[in-house]
């Protein structure tokens, strides 16, 4: 019984945030973070994060950057995987180095260092995607790159952390296996992408059934979506894959005018108050300067490291800022390996807490960061065509 009370809360909640926010000239994104906070345990405590709530947030994301995939022209980022490759590098290097020294300078051990230096290099495109969409971006190229360099990232990172592992000692992992099955998930993908979906597209959708394609194209996206889990690469990047591939055959526009209700209308909202409810400020006062030097470091280091990979692959320094900016939010991503860490013993106990309102920080941090990069981007194009 309580969980349809919860699920009525959530939903009237981020849309009434949703809409605050924009009135205040945010994206909305940015209010249905903070309502989350709000009505999650740290604040009103009306809902509770359960694993069903989890569960179904884990939908939410997956159906966002599918529908990301979907957006996403495959030309345009096959043209810019030199800029992305570049941004993903950039965003790992400055991160690593920026959490390695600070967490040496708080007094972490070395290994513990390291692991902090690692989660910094995180990056999760899901909450600048939507930032994309709310500012009609999405198209651009600045969010071209950074949907690949999120790729790019996800790969670079997981291998790092799984060397990390096992050097370490906190983990039994063979690095030639976590290589081999990134290798293997996307030559899968990019076979089947290419082969599979168009077949399994016309296939299911004669069917006699209510909605055969748009079932037939969630069917290709949690699929996609496992087997990267399977393989050991979030999920989302699964998600977005499957997005590209149906975006490629002549049911695009269907499933994307089709999927996004059915999106929108629960599983996203349910995400992004996800978000919010994994804050506490129980005992966090002792950290306060740890949670704001970190969250200093987080967001600048991304910022210049990514944005300095676009500059140096073409980008003008407007859209290299936006880049940096999109490439910021460390999301579930960060979330999920601050998990591994703690499990391990890589990451103390006592810093968890902190770790995750960081990352929740940088988060909350990039929609409006976004947006101004991007209207500081638009003011200077139209002073130049009046100029004209």
């Amino acid at each position: 019984m309580i969980f349809f009370f919860q699920l009525a809360v959530i939903l009237l909640s981020t849309k009434l945030a949703g809409d605050l926010s924009v009135r205040l000239g945010q994206p909305s994104v940015l209010g249905k973070l903070i309502v989350g906070i709000i009505i999650g345990p740290a604040v009103l405590g009306l809902i509770d994060n359960t694993d069903l709530l989890k569960q179904l947030s884990e939908v939410g994301v997956i159906l966002l950057m599918f529908m990301a995939g979907l957006e996403t022209d495959l030309k345009e980022l096959n043209e810019n995987r030199n800029s992305s490759f570049a941004v993903a590098v950039g965003g790992i290097i400055l991160p690593f180095l920026g959490g390695y020294v600070a967490g040496l300078i708080m007094g972490m051990e070395q290994a513990n260092a390291v692991f902090l230096g690692l989660l910094l290099c995180a990056t999760s495109v899901s909450i600048s995607v939507q930032t994309l969409r709310d500012l009609g971006k999405m198209k651009t190229r600045e969010s071209t790159t950074m949907l690949g360099a999120a790729v790019f990232d996800d790969i670079l990172v997981v291998i790092l952390l799984a060397f990390a592992m096992s050097f370490l000692g906190a983990d039994d992992v063979n690095l030639t296996m976590v290589i081999l099955k990134k290798v293997v998930f996307f030559a899968a993908i990019i076979l089947i992408g290419w082969k599979g979906v168009p077949m399994i597209m016309r296939w299911l959708s004669p069917l006699r059934v209510s909605e055969s394609i748009i079932s037939a194209a969630l069917i290709i996206c949690f699929s996609f979506a496992y087997f990267g889990e399977l393989l050991g690469i979030a999920g989302i990047i699964g998600a977005f894959a499957a997005g590209i591939a149906i975006s490629q055959t002549d049911y695009k526009h269907e499933v994307e005018k089709k999927v996004e209700p059915i999106a929108y209308a629960m599983f996203v909202p349910i995400f992004f108050v996800s978000i919010g409810m994994n804050i506490t400020f129980a005992g966090i006062g002792d950290q306060i300067w740890f949670i704001a030097i970190l969250t200093v470091i987080a967001v600048l280091t991304k910022l210049i490291g990514c944005g300095l990979g676009a500059r140096m692959t073409g980008f003008n320094l407007q859209s290299s800022t936006i880049i940096g900016s999109g490439m910021v939010s460390r999301g579930e991503v960060a979330l999920i390996i601050a998990g591994q860490g703690l499990t391990s013993g890589l990451l103390a106990k006592d810093y968890f807490t902190a770790i995750v309102i960081v990352v929740i920080l940088t988060t909350m941090i990039t929609p409006p960061m976004l947006k101004k990069t991007f209207a500081i981007k638009d003011k200077q194009l139209k002073e130049e065509r009046s100029a004209l």
